[in-house]
């Protein structure tokens, strides 16, 4: 089943925008293949943002946090990231015992799972083992992995180093902690050397738990200085050969090692985003695709970086990627938010081959059996401008399943740099985290629903038994 759904979506840019013919969408149930993880979608956070302020106050994390521990429902967060740049600082405080208690509480209220990461850079192997113990004696049920440096290749310069450094450091922290399972190597996008060295050095290790690395196809947001320009080009088809390229520097050699995988930070463009770029509309079209994309290709995964600020080298800078920022009334939820809620309604289950014949440009089709029994397809349309036609689909219906109902997300006028008005199912994401979109019924005859896709939008249908 690999990769079959993406041929579709390549093929799909070979055909004309408003082609007569209306497409058919067949899916095939037989070809569901592994379960979808639960915690596959995820977050990723500095862990300066576990620090409290002047004020005393925790911004993000605790376990009285109502608003953001909505919002992760809403959203579907299972996975809880710590990391970042700001793990390796040596100007920034190492959390206390006080900080690492708020944040597992958030957690355990927001029935999400955590990666931590321990300080490498200017540290050593015994002062990185009273955190270990200390978590692990406490939270172990709730860590998914502890890490050893975020992107250690930018500072330790070579991977003989590197290795060198993790022979010390986990047999330290399993010395102290021998339930500890580890992940790594976290590595910036072009480290491929480093990843494989890591698989070939620690992947028969018992106690390693994933293989985990970073991600940002669009490079560098400095460089992203037209923005309409920067926005065509995150919902091109050449953007995810960057996607395909960091699959290839590793993930071969990861299945082969039978090491699994997680894109554990991610987003647009390094170094906070592009203003007017990250922060629109076209990164919720964008987002929702990617995370298709690495769920397709076997990762475990994926946690897009966020927060108020991100750490960009030795500085902070403003976060135009974030998935929400906070503000004294509430969340400003972003439309990168979006692409998750709409993921979240379709995401359990297992991941089904679809066929979509002709292939309309520029439409990515993908679909989910569930264990309720439900089928639920997701269409998104990549196309827009002024010019850009709806794109009709025809959905057959397979055996058994007689209702069809949709969930659109749009924007206003289906403009990709729209930073506000975004909706899912008629309705916003709120402030308080809460969201209370609906469901429409399709038309469509007894053994098929047919679906409308505007230009620059995307639509979850829900296929049932009921209704025969």
């Amino acid at each position: 089943m690999k990769h079959s759904i993406r041929l579709v979506a390549i093929a799909a840019f070979i055909c004309s925008v408003g082609a007569a013919a209306q497409s058919v969408v067949t899916i095939d149930l037989a070809s569901a293949g592994k379960p979808i993880p639960e915690n596959f979608a995820g977050l990723s956070f500095e862990t300066s943002s576990m620090l409290p302020g002047t004020d005393g106050r925790y911004a993000y994390f605790t376990p009285g946090n109502q608003k953001l521990i909505q919002l992760f429902h809403t959203l579907g967060v299972r996975s809880l990231r710590i990391g970042g740049n700001t793990s390796d600082r040596p100007s920034v405080a190492v959390p206390k015992t006080a900080d690492i208690d708020q944040l597992f509480g958030f957690a355990r209220k927001a029935d999400a799972s955590v990666i931590y990461t321990l300080r490498l850079r200017d540290s050593t192997a015994s002062s990185v083992q009273q955190t270990a113990k200390y978590v692990m004696d406490r939270y172990a049920s709730q860590i998914d992995c502890l890490v050893v440096g975020n992107e250690p290749n930018v500072y330790e310069h070579t991977y003989p180093r590197y290795a060198a450094d993790l022979k010390a450091f986990y047999p330290a922290v399993l010395a102290v902690a021998p339930k500890a399972r580890f992940c790594g190597p976290s590595t910036t996008p072009g480290a491929g050397a480093w990843v494989n060295g890591y698989i070939k050095d620690f992947g028969t290790m018992p106690q390693l738990y994933q293989v985990t690395q970073h991600a940002y196809p669009g490079g560098n947001s400095r460089r992203a200085t037209d923005p309409a320009a920067a926005r065509a080009a995150m919902l091109s088809p050449a953007f995810e050969k960057s996607y395909q390229h960091l699959y290839d520097a590793f993930v071969p050699n990861a299945i082969a090692a039978g090491v699994k995988y997680r894109i554990e930070e991610t987003n647009s463009f390094y170094n906070g985003g592009a203003k007017d770029v990250s922060n629109t509309f076209a990164s919720s079209l964008w987002a929702l695709s990617y995370l298709y994309w690495w769920l397709d290709h076997d990762a475990q995964g994926v946690n897009f970086h966020t927060g108020d600020q991100v750490a960009a080298g030795e500085v902070q800078t403003p976060c135009w990627y974030a998935t929400f920022w906070n503000t004294p009334t509430g969340l400003d939820v972003h439309p990168i938010a979006y692409a998750l809620a709409a993921f979240h309604l379709a995401s359990a289950g297992r991941l089904a081959h679809v066929d979509v014949s002709p292939a309309p440009a520029g439409v990515e089709v993908f679909a989910t059996a569930s264990p309720a029994h439900e089928i639920y397809v997701t269409l998104i349309n990549k196309n827009f401008g002024a010019q850009t036609q709806p794109v009709k689909l025809r959905i057959a219906l397979p055996s058994g399943y007689f209702s069809a109902e949709t969930m659109e997300l749009d924007a206003p006028g289906g403009n990709v740099a729209a930073t506000t008005g975004i909706r899912l199912g008629g309705a916003p994401i709120q402030s308080d985290g809460s969201w209370a979109g609906s469901w429409s019924r399709t038309r469509g005859g007894k053994r098929s629903a047919t679906v409308v896709l505007p230009a620059a939008s995307a639509v979850v249908v829900r296929l049932g038994t009921s209704g025969k």
